[in-house]
C-alpha cells in the first residue's frame, strides 16, 4: 500500500534507517578500540612504558621509606624474621568501658524543673505570639495620638484661660 509520495514506505524504512546508524557507530566504536589496544601493545613492545618508570636510583630511595612490617606472616627466610613485628597486646577495655558507664549516669534533673514549664499554656498562646510584633507598633502609635491629644487640650485650655483672663481684667475695669 504505497501512498503517493512514499509517505508508508518511509514510515517502514525508517526503523531500519535507524538501527542501520546504531550498528554503524557500534563498528567506529569497536575499530576505535582495537586500535587504542593495537598502540598499547606496540609501547609496551617498543619501551615507552620504560620511560614512563621511575629510574632504579628512585625505586631504591622508595623501597627505603616503604620498610616492610610483618604482623601475620611467620616467614621462612632470616632476613624476613628480623622484620617480623612482636605479638600485639591486646589493649585494657575496662578503662574504656568505666568511663562510658559513668558518662552513661544520669544526672538528677528534678532540680532544674521549673514550676512555670509545668503548666499548661493556655489555648490562645500562639495567637498572643504571633499578634505581639503587631501590637507594639500599634502601641507606638497610640502613645503618639495620646500626647497629640494631650498638646492640643492644653493648648485649648491655654487660650481659655487667656480668654478668661482677659474678661476678668475687662470686668474688673468696669466697675472701677
Amino acid at each position: 500500500m504505497a501512498a503517493p509520495g512514499g509517505g508508508v514506505e518511509a514510515e517502514e524504512d525508517a526503523p531500519g534507517l535507524v538501527l542501520g546508524r546504531l550498528e554503524e557507530e557500534a563498528r567506529r566504536r569497536q575499530e576505535r578500540l582495537r586500535a587504542l589496544r593495537q598502540r598499547t601493545l606496540q609501547n609496551k613492545d617498543s619501551g615507552e612504558c620504560e620511560n614512563k618508570r621511575p629510574r632504579e636510583d628512585d625505586e631504591e630511595e622508595a623501597v627505603k621509606h616503604k620498610e616492610l612490617k610483618l604482623r601475620n606472616y611467620d616467614p621462612e627466610d632470616e632476613e624476613l624474621k628480623k622484620r617480623k613485628m612482636p605479638p600485639a597486646k591486646p589493649a585494657s577495655v575496662e578503662d574504656k568501658v568505666k568511663d562510658q558507664l559513668e558518662a552513661a549516669k544520669p544526672e538528677p534533673i528534678i532540680e532544674e524543673v521549673d514550676l512555670a514549664n509545668l503548666a499548661p499554656r493556655k489555648p490562645d498562646w500562639d495567637l498572643k505570639r504571633d499578634v505581639a510584633k503587631k501590637l507594639e507598633k500599634l502601641e507606638k502609635r497610640t502613645q503618639r495620638a495620646i500626647a497629640e491629644l494631650i498638646r492640643e487640650r492644653l493648648k485649648g485650655q491655654e487660650e481659655e484661660l487667656a480668654s478668661a483672663v482677659g474678661s476678668a481684667k475687662q470686668e474688673g475695669s468696669d466697675s472701677d
